[in-house]
């Protein structure tokens, strides 16, 4: 009985204490989801006014920001980038020396180059890498966009052919039960009408302005001036669904084509290619000539299998990836 009472008592003080910890860790993780706006916070007050000179450099950027989606102000941005590179260098200048001096026994002075060398080289290589990130994001929303047209022209088509107002066509296309990416843009179009008072004309223009689609940005130009003109907005999406409609067979043909290249690729890099390397090795193993220098054959062969395939492997994944239309 007394054990009974015991673990009854444990099971209470456990019960309380999960309930009291249910709302702290709900306050901790809508702080993890906020870090990263408190990073461009912070960055943008250690760097916000010094970066002026800098936005010069960063000239196409704020476009590209603009187009990729990133709900991101362009200082901020650029002051992100710039004490993200700074103190992943400083990382680097401290942590390249100690390693190689723990781990290779490298003199002081040699390896103090090296840090200095790969500080450098982190840091290039994180400004770049800040500023390839909003091409690459727009251009695979402009991607995902692009393949969701002709469906998405249809469904407006429907909804204009049944009376729909622009602005609650948009605003259905924005409350989507699977949202679409260009629901994202429809609804910073219903954002632009509601709450920042703007006309329906005003806010196509807006958002053909911001989107990185060249044939979404020409549908809107087009609903705008059908709107102007009073035309039947229903007759002018249908038009548009079958142009999409036609120019995406056109583009199914074309990746088919690709991936046969691509495959060829695949076979003739990272299936033939091995193994005539890993032939020529042995061979030259035999002969006694396996090597380039410290490179004997049999650490060519490791780095060839656990390094050169993977990687291989993984950049055509991420060709492939890039080549394939969504839908």
């Amino acid at each position: 009985m007394k054990e009974n009472k015991a673990l009854q008592k444990v099971k209470t003080l456990y019960n309380n204490f999960k309930t009291r910890m249910k709302p702290r860790l709900k306050m901790q993780s809508s702080n993890l989801k906020s870090n990263f706006g408190e990073s461009h916070f912070t960055a943008y007050q250690l760097f916000g006014e010094r970066t002026r000179r800098f936005l010069p450099l960063f000239e196409d950027l704020d476009s590209n920001l603009q187009k990729s989606g990133l709900k991101v102000a362009f200082r901020a941005y650029v002051s992100l980038t710039v004490f993200t590179a700074i103190a992943v260098s400083f990382v680097m200048l401290v942590l390249i020396p100690i390693s190689l001096i723990a781990l290779f026994k490298i003199p002081l002075f040699s390896s103090m180059l090296f840090g200095f060398g790969g500080a450098l080289f982190t840091f290039a290589f994180s400004i770049i890498g800040f500023y390839v990130y909003p091409i690459y994001r727009a251009d695979k929303f402009r991607r995902n966009m692009d393949d969701e047209l002709p469906f998405t022209a249809g469904y407006m088509a429907i909804l204009a052919s049944a009376g729909v107002s622009p602005e609650k066509i948009f605003y259905s296309l924005s409350s989507l039960s699977e949202p679409l990416t260009i629901s994202l843009e429809a609804r910073d179009i219903v954002r632009d009408v509601n709450l920042f008072g703007l006309d329906i004309i005003s806010a196509l223009e807006q958002a053909s302005k911001r989107t990185p689609s060249e044939k979404f940005r020409e549908m809107l130009e087009g609903f705008i001036s059908t709107i102007h003109s009073g035309g039947n907005l229903a007759t002018f999406l249908q038009e548009k669904s079958r142009q999409f409609m036609k120019l995406k067979k056109i583009t199914l043909r074309k990746f088919s084509d690709t991936l046969s290249i691509l495959s060829e690729f695949y076979v003739a890099l990272l299936v033939t290619g091995p193994l005539l390397l890993v032939i020529m090795l042995a061979v030259m193993e035999m002969l006694g000539g396996g090597g380039f220098g410290m490179l004997n054959s049999d650490i060519l062969l490791k780095i060839l299998t656990y390094i050169g395939i993977p990687l291989g492997s993984i950049m055509f994944l991420i060709i492939l990836d890039a080549a394939s239309p969504k839908w």
